[in-house]
């Protein structure tokens, strides 16, 4: 969420913001350094010591971290403690220190420590330099583990082990008596990994591929034993590995020597052998690198006989279509043809099929493949019957056939749940404009005939996509409620501002009548402002009047209801 300083208060709740403020002025903001342009870092006493970044671009709070293990909102009280820190000065919140003459002394500013590290790099000497980081290596694990990982670009001698065991002593360093890295240690896990993922990167860019592939095989060999044995609920365990996946298929599409493509295709089928990330997606992806690496039939077919071990439906369906991707590759014409029809009740074949025979403008067979497929899943996977209506369509349309595009199109717009097309559009351009109000008058009685809370979202997008604001007006009306009122305001507010506003203020009064607390009373207010807004400053006040005569003893509603 990017905050402007300026009205930074508007963005961050007012409990926050309360408690942000007096940690502030209870000095719980300390060691505040800008350590770059524009880039803060400072840490903040709370129940532990917390570390907070700000990323200011433009007065533009762009970025902000805190490691604290708050996570009911986008911004803690840590945060907000250090953007008052910030903005003290102008907010009016320092203890001024004041000359002689009684104005106030200039406050010095002070170097980030960008600019004070520069400074002293410009001034050390090499040999000195040199001597400290030797030094510093010598006595300080994690200083020796950064710098390593840091320049491993510039050592050929790096080998996976290296960086399995920079990986295991993160990792036993964090994890608790039971092996289990908490929610809270996770951020520490990421903050520790950064420099084996930067070299990584390095490696990569500087086309030391076999490097590359050591640091990414030692991170997924890792994190698969990680993965079962931590609280990943920000996904980061998925990101390191999709990072991994991601240069290792970078490298695949190289032209890489044999010796390293080879033994890269071995890893990965051995790895699959091993059941590595067995019930995850990862499983498959070792599979899908070999096959960005296979040269020639025989790969392919140790690619084909793991995909046959594959089981489980869900993971068999897969299996089967990425065959078919493996066979269409390396296998004959007619291979593919067998393939597809032993195993056409898989969907993404039974599409590829379909595709193939619209290539080859064999419609009759198209048709057929997809009233097959209709029949099918009409028990099992009624949901994929609108995919085979859908085909049917593109292939109606593929023909020119206006009567069977009309059918279709009508069909899949009462009752598909996930369009692929316009489908009123197409309905729009194939129905003749003098039959077009008579057509959607029937289509909105067979709609309004099945009654569901989807069917009355496509009566809504009728009578706006037709304009007709009285019957969207009158359909409001009828399902009313707050956040219907608001979507439809942006169509309504020109012509029906009043009523409007009488929609807003029974629904409020409703509202209220339910719930209670300041989050639902700042909702109240937010819809109050709207309707002021729409001209309803009247209504407004009579509102706020009643609300004060109904609820007194809502301390909180009262505070909120000023604001208005």
């Amino acid at each position: 969420m990017k905050i402007p300083l300026n009205e930074f208060e508007h963005f961050i709740s007012e409990t926050i913001l309360k408690r942000g403020l007096s940690y502030f002025k209870n000095g719980a903001v300390d060691e505040f350094l800008e350590i770059s342009n524009g880039e803060f870092e400072a840490m903040v006493w709370g129940t532990e010591l917390y570390t907070v970044y700000l990323k200011v671009v433009d007065d533009t709070i762009v970025e902000h971290r805190c490691d604290c293990p708050y996570d009911w909102g986008p911004v803690c009280k840590h945060v907000a403690a250090v953007i008052f820190y910030l903005k003290q000065d102008e907010l009016g919140l320092n203890q001024e220190k004041l000359l002689p003459d009684g104005k106030p002394k200039k406050k010095k500013r002070r170097k980030s420590v960008t600019q004070q590290v520069k400074e002293i790099l410009d001034k050390v000497s090499h040999e000195d330099l040199k001597k400290f980081i030797q030094e510093q290596c010598k006595r300080d694990k994690q200083f020796r583990n950064l710098f390593l990982s840091g320049f491993a670009h510039l050592n050929e001698e790096q080998t996976k082990a290296f960086y399995q065991q920079q990986i295991r002593s993160l990792v036993n360093s964090l994890a608790g008596r039971h092996g289990f890295i908490d929610w809270h240690h996770m951020k520490l896990l990421k903050k520790g990994l950064e420099p084996v993922i930067d070299a990584s990167i390095k490696q990569f860019k500087n086309k030391n591929y076999k490097n590359a592939i050591a640091v990414c095989t030692a991170l997924i060999e890792e994190m698969e034993e990680v993965i079962n044995a931590c609280d990943d609920s920000d996904g980061y365990m998925g990101f390191i590995l999709e990072h991994a996946f991601t240069i290792l298929r970078d490298i695949a599409g190289r032209k890489i020597p044999e010796e390293i493509r080879k033994k890269l295709f071995d890893y990965c089928i051995t790895s699959f052998k091993k059941d590595m990330f067995k019930g995850w997606d990862w499983h498959i992806s070792l599979l899908e690198l070999a096959f960005e690496l296979a040269a020639h039939e025989d790969e392919a077919d140790t690619i084909i006989s793991c995909l046959d071990t594959m089981d489980g439906k869900y993971e068999r369906d897969i299996a089967r279509a990425f065959q078919l991707e493996v066979i269409s590759k390396f296998k004959d014409a007619e291979e593919v043809r067998k393939f597809m029809n032993d195993h056409i009740e898989n969907p993404s074949i039974r599409k590829a099929a379909i595709k193939k025979a619209m290539a080859d403008e064999n419609f009759e067979e198209a048709i057929r493949l997809c009233k097959d497929g209709i029949e099918y899943n009409k028990k099992e996977s009624p949901g994929l019957i609108k995919t085979w209506y859908d085909w049917l369509l593109k292939i109606a349309q593929a023909q020119n056939d206006r009567e069977k595009i009309i059918e279709y199109a009508r069909f899949l717009f009462i009752d598909n749940f996930s369009a692929e097309q316009d489908y009123y559009q197409i309905l729009k351009q194939e129905v003749e404009q003098n039959a077009w109000n008579d057509f959607l008058e029937g289509m909105i009685k067979d709609i309004s005939a099945k009654g569901n809370w989807r069917d009355k979202d496509l009566l809504r997008q009728i009578y706006i996509r037709e304009k007709w604001w009285d019957r969207l007006l009158l359909f409001l009306k009828e399902h009313p409620s707050l956040l219907n009122i608001e979507i439809d305001e942006k169509y309504l507010a020109k012509r029906y501002p009043q009523e409007l506003v009488e929609l807003y203020a029974a629904n409020l009064v409703n509202y209220l009548n339910r719930n209670t607390g300041r989050k639902h009373y700042q909702t109240v207010c937010r819809y109050l402002r709207r309707m002021k807004k729409l001209g309803g400053s009247e209504k407004v006040n009579e509102l706020i009047e009643y609300f004060k005569e109904t609820y007194p003893k809502r301390r909180a509603l009262m505070e909120e209801l000023r604001g208005v």
